[in-house]
């Protein structure tokens, strides 16, 4: 299947349409129809050929291609919209509405004009309508956009003292979460790590898969390693990109700093509670069955040595756990008995 994908703002998605019989290269304009109505598009991809499994959606057919008298258009467009905001704000604080006024936009036929907001909550703007209207006699439509898309409509300069991703050159807002930053040993605090639109700053994601990578070479924070000066202290903090690991060796001193490379014997510190084992008659394997046999002669009155008891620890607690157990299954049965 032929597609090709069409821009509508500087910095915004990409959609893709069917070019018909058109042949379409980069840079060129085409006449398209979209939601919004009739639009002049940017071509960001030329004609290409792709799998139908690749294809989420029906592909809506290119209307034509763009002339210049169109571009010319789209221009003249970008003035008239630009006074019919400010008329749009003036009535917006005559009808004293809880909204803040974006930017307006007319489609390529001048067929309607489109006004963006954005706002906390609904907003009941029929009154508002009564004044626009009668104003602009077109089709009239008000469209509620959220704090990401505001802050790309709006622009403005990052806390890194650059202009916003959002209005630079991202296209897609990608997922972004609080663990991503806890990861990265960034501040969790909401005004350090938050953009322009309230929300988590976008770049936080950009490095997400870096810090997973590089965290497979370092040990865990709280985990215990070995050092050239301690046998076994705990990591307190590490930095990926200096490839240093700070250890606490000496709890009245400050952390001791250490080059990757001088870090061994990594281990997790969470400890791992396996859960409590439970077995049945049929699950006894051939080690218990040993163990209750001896249980067995012991209550028969046979005194039982101290060489029975296995050397390993594991299997010694466990052989005081059986032991215990059967002792009070007798007990239960001798009352039962009563």
């Amino acid at each position: 299947m032929k597609i090709v994908g069409i821009q509508f703002k500087e910095v915004g998605k990409v959609y893709y349409f069917d070019p018909l019989n058109n042949d379409f290269k980069l840079g060129e304009y085409a006449i398209v129809e979209t939601v919004r109505g009739v639009e002049l598009g940017k071509v960001i991809i030329p004609n290409r050929e792709v799998e139908d499994e690749q294809i989420e959606y029906e592909l809506k057919p290119v209307i034509r291609k763009a002339t210049d008298e169109d571009v010319e258009q789209e221009k003249k467009n970008a003035e008239l919209a630009k006074k019919a905001f400010e008329v749009f704000k003036k009535y917006i604080k005559i009808c004293k509405l809880e909204m803040k006024p974006l930017y307006a936009e007319y489609t390529i036929d001048l067929s309607k004009i489109i006004f963006y907001y954005t706002a906390d909550d609904r907003v009941d703007f029929r009154e508002l309508l009564k004044y626009l209207a009668p104003e602009f006699r077109i089709r009239v439509e008000l469209r509620q956009i959220g704090p990401r898309e505001a802050a790309r409509a709006l622009g403005g300069i990052g806390i890194c003292g650059r202009e916003l991703c959002c209005k630079k050159f991202l296209q897609n807002f990608d997922f972004v979460t609080m663990k991503m930053a806890k990861e990265q040993g960034m501040s969790l605090n909401n005004a350090k790590i938050s953009g322009a639109c309230g929300k988590l700053m976008c770049c936080i994601g950009y490095e997400e898969e870096l810090y997973k990578e590089m965290k497979k070479e370092f040990p865990a924070v709280g985990s215990y390693v070995k050092t050239p000066t301690c046998e076994n202290c705990k990591v307190v903090s590490v930095d990926y990109f200096k490839k240093l690991v700070k250890t606490q060796e000496d709890p009245n001193a400050m952390p001791a700093t250490h080059k990757l490379e001088e870090i061994e014997g990594f281990t997790i510190a969470r400890k791992v509670e396996e859960p409590e084992l439970i077995v049945t008659a049929e699950e006894v394997d051939d080690e218990i069955e040993v163990e209750v046999q001896e249980l067995q002669q012991e209550e028969n009155g046979e005194q039982e040595s101290s060489e029975n008891v296995p050397d390993n620890p594991k299997k010694a607690h466990r052989y005081n756990k059986y032991k215990k157990k059967f002792k009070n299954n007798g007990n239960k049965k001798q009352g039962n008995n009563k």
